[in-house]
């Protein structure tokens, strides 16, 4: 027989939930992320918060009482949790193993918990729903389930919010789509009553809550006006700012009894639960993802309550009560979702800052909505049959940009077959509206500054939206939008206008500027023609490279051409380079072919004769004075061609640094047998010398000779040397680490390079470097799994040794 106690937890269940999500951060019109310095080492800040957080959560590690590995648990898949589709792009080409780690732990849960995936779809571009009008809101919603659908192959039962706002509306539109369940902050909750009570008039009266009074532990019916109902969970706030900001995540096993502490002690039915930004577990919080992955050990293991996720419990225990929300509310703004419209109070703290910008930004955006619609309405209607309907389903085409997908949409929405310039026109009213969404993304209002990087972000995409609006319709909205942003004060620009045109405006890529930066980086580039364009596409009808010492010269004809609406256009191009950043480059969208040929003739033997001065006469004479530089190129091309372009200026200099290091090595040596003070100057030039040999070491393309980084390591200690850039030796330790433990085979061919990683992880431990070298201790535990499960044994104590000596540099127990 059951104690009562264990009759107790039989119906306590616990669900944590991770909120995965980042800003938008690509360049609007090339679609793609480029370098962000303040990420260093790692290219931007989606890849660094990815290493840190999103991929181990997928391999969280669990430790034994000694800090070794023991476990290795994919935290997806006993946690619910959902990812914006932004970054789920985002991750599909930049990490599809973690992308695919993701989808397998949704099928894991569904298995885990009762048919109920754990995965959670999102409003697709995490806009505010309740700032939104209705039309806007059915998008979103639509898009984030098809999407959803797209990636996971079901459809999702639940939906997050963008900051968890809402109102009755927005309850609405996710119920008639077919979304069960949505998960709010206990703040949102007004007033609760349980169902089918017995009173005088057969309902119960309206019990006031807030979020300290609400009961979290059981799921509401939210009933609408439409007949339709929604079920609600209300997180509980009190242990969710705890994990974000209280240093819960300190402890996996505290963290368990806090989250089983919420039960009461009787038998009925109850779920703690919490919700939080997923960057908690390893980005905000390093190691949160192993905090977590305990916790959720600690409660299965010592059988404290039941993991589930929100659609199971829903299925099991639905709700006996009904809930009413505060209108217009959030989980992030205290004044309900005034942080995305007025100058509430609500900031990220920068001293002296005020937020008046908020209200004259989102008016300027609803203003350019306003005339985007009718726009819309009145140039498509000529080629579709339902704008609206269709605005809905490109989704199917922002998922899938092939030819073959934007033709069977075209084929499903237009009542005839359209030319190729009638095809353009369509996809750019529907790209029109794309940005027409995405200008409202949340982020742009969050933060402190209307020049900031997400306000920036989100005034780009109302520029891609303006621009096409001219190409289509003639029709020239940046004026009056540009006026309507000067009313908007800012902390840093004399208004919002000035910031608009500064930081936005530049950003602007025409189909001529990716003709240019072709152009230019066919300088540099071994084969132009696989040139990366991100959103574009080059055709190349001719291109001829000519060296003549350090002058090179390049022309072309090319066409270009949109991915996303498939406009082109042809240019020819001449481009000459004469040394370190000087470049002239010319171009026409007009030159005739014959024209083009007689001025590659010309400017072709002027270049081989070495005058120099011909070829830009011959260029100025059929190009005309307008030219372009290095400066017209994409920032990461142009960034690459920089540094290119600096370690050969360098190399002349970096060799003579190394010379005078190793002729006075034994001096500086003597020096400091004799404990007499180094130079400076050759301590500068040790410095050098020393923290390149060190990079050198680890980024080579093969694995080095140990004894070199040996006697790097002495010298840096030695004579006091520091590292120049700490973060980049240690990535590069953790790639190097990584890469070579991948090429271990199970046999004892691999001694060699296991005897190298133990050799060189000791070195770096010595050295006072702590990497984290979380994928090396994941592949190797992997490694050795069939190790641990008994199905191969070490053919010979020399393997086993290494294999033991590695497993101890890694804290991964072998058995």
């Amino acid at each position: 027989m059951l104690t009562f106690a264990a009759m107790s937890r039989a119906n306590k269940y616990v669900c944590i939930h991770g909120h995965f999500y980042q800003p938008p951060r690509e360049n609007a019109w090339l679609e793609t992320i480029e370098q962000q310095a303040s990420a260093r080492p790692y290219h931007d800040w989606n890849e660094r918060i990815n290493f840190e957080c999103y991929a181990p959560n997928a391999a969280a590690r669990i430790l034994d009482e000694k800090g070794w590995i023991v476990k290795i648990r994919n935290n997806y898949n006993r946690i619910s949790w959902n990812f914006g589709p932004t970054l789920l792009s985002w991750l599909e080409e930049n990490d599809p193993d973690a992308y695919m780690l993701l989808q397998a732990a949704d099928k894991r849960s569904q298995e885990r918990f009762g048919g109920h995936g754990s995965a959670m779809a999102q409003v697709h571009s995490h806009l505010i729903l309740p700032l939104c009008n209705y039309r806007d809101k059915v998008t979103q919603v639509a898009w984030g389930i098809r999407d959803f659908e797209h990636r996971f192959g079901r459809m999702p039962e639940g939906m997050w919010l963008a900051e968890t706002a809402a109102n009755t509306e927005t309850l609405e539109v996710l119920a008639a789509q077919g979304i069960k369940f949505t998960v709010l902050a206990p703040r949102q909750a007004k007033a609760v009553r349980r169902l089918n009570a017995a009173t005088k008039d057969g309902q119960a009266e309206w019990i006031p809550v807030n979020s300290e009074t609400v009961d979290t532990r059981r799921p509401y019916w939210c009933l609408l006006p439409s007949g339709q109902r929604i079920a609600l969970f209300f997180y509980h706030g009190g242990v969710a700012q705890e994990v974000a900001f209280n240093g819960l995540l300190n402890s996996g096993k505290g963290f368990a009894r806090r989250m089983t502490s919420l039960f009461s002690d009787n038998n009925e039915p109850e779920m703690a639960h919490i919700a939080t930004d997923g960057e908690s577990y390893g980005h905000h919080h390093r190691y949160g993802e192993m905090a977590l992955a305990d916790a959720l050990n600690q409660i299965e293991d010592q059988n404290l309550a039941t993991l589930t996720n929100y659609g199971q419990y829903l299925e099991l225990y639905p709700p006996t009560w009904e809930v009413q929300i505060h209108e217009n509310s959030s989980w992030s703004c205290v004044h309900g979702v005034e942080r995305w419209r007025s100058n509430c109070g609500c900031n990220a703290g920068t001293a002296g800052w005020h937020q008046r910008w908020r209200k004259p930004l989102r008016d300027a955006l609803d203003w350019l909505r306003d005339q985007l619609a009718p726009m819309f309405e009145r140039e498509s209607e000529r080629f579709l049959r339902d704008p609206w309907m269709a605005r809905n389903d490109y989704i199917e085409v922002m998922l899938d940009r092939s030819e073959e997908s934007v033709a069977a949409f075209l084929k499903k929405h237009t009542g005839r077959e359209l030319s190729p310039l009638e095809t353009v026109s369509v996809l750019r009213l529907l790209e029109i509206q794309r940005f027409a969404v995405l200008m409202y993304t949340s982020c742009g209002w969050f933060f402190d500054e209307i020049s900031g990087l997400e306000t920036n972000q989100i005034l780009q995409y109302a520029l891609r939206a303006m621009d096409y609006t001219y190409d289509v319709a003639g029709v020239d909205l940046r004026p009056e939008f540009t006026r309507r942003l000067s009313e908007a004060p800012s902390n840093v620009f004399p208004n919002g206008a000035e910031s608009f045109l500064a930081n936005v405006v530049p950003t602007r890529v025409t189909l001529e500027r990716v003709a240019m930066h072709f152009a230019v980086a066919s300088l540099f580039e071994e084969d132009p023609g696989s040139l990366n364009l991100f959103n574009y596409t080059a055709i190349v009808e001719f291109f001829e490279r000519i060296e003549a010492g350090t002058p090179q010269f390049a022309a072309g004809r090319l066409r270009i051409r949109s991915v996303l609406s498939h406009a082109e256009k042809t240019f020819c191009f001449a481009v000459l380079y004469m040394g370190q950043q000087h470049i002239i480059g010319n171009i026409s969208s007009t030159m005739t072919r014959s024209t083009y040929e007689e001025m590659f003739v010309k400017s072709s033997k002027a270049i081989k004769d070495a005058h120099i001065g011909e070829v830009i006469g011959h260029l100025q004479q059929y190009f005309g004075p307008e030219k372009f530089s290095l400066s017209s190129i994409f920032a990461d091309e142009k960034r690459k061609i920089i540094s290119d372009i600096t370690e050969n200026s360098l190399g002349a200099a970096a060799s003579s640094f190394r010379t005078v290091f190793n002729e006075n090595y034994q001096l500086m040596s003597a020096l400091e047998e004799a404990k007499m003070p180094l130079p400076d100057t050759w301590r500068n030039i040790a410095s050098f010398v020393l923290n390149v040999d060190l990079l050198d070491f680890f980024e080579s393309f093969d694995a080095g000779d140990v004894r070199t980084l040996r006697r790097i390591a002495d010298d840096l200690q030695r004579w006091g040397v520091k590292l120049s850039d700490e973060p980049a030796v240690l990535h590069a330790v953790e790639e190097r680490v990584y890469h070579e433990l991948e090429k271990i085979n199970i046999d004892a061919s691999s001694i060699p390079r296991v005897r190298w990683l133990v050799e060189v992880l000791g070195i770096v431990d010595n050295m006072g470097l702590k990497p984290r070298v979380w994928r090396s201790q994941n592949q190797f535990y992997l490694l050795t799994k069939g190790y641990r499960k008994g199905l191969w044994v070490f053919i010979n104590a020399d393997w086993q040794a290494a294999f033991e000596q590695l497993s101890e540099r890694l804290k991964v127990r072998l058995k």
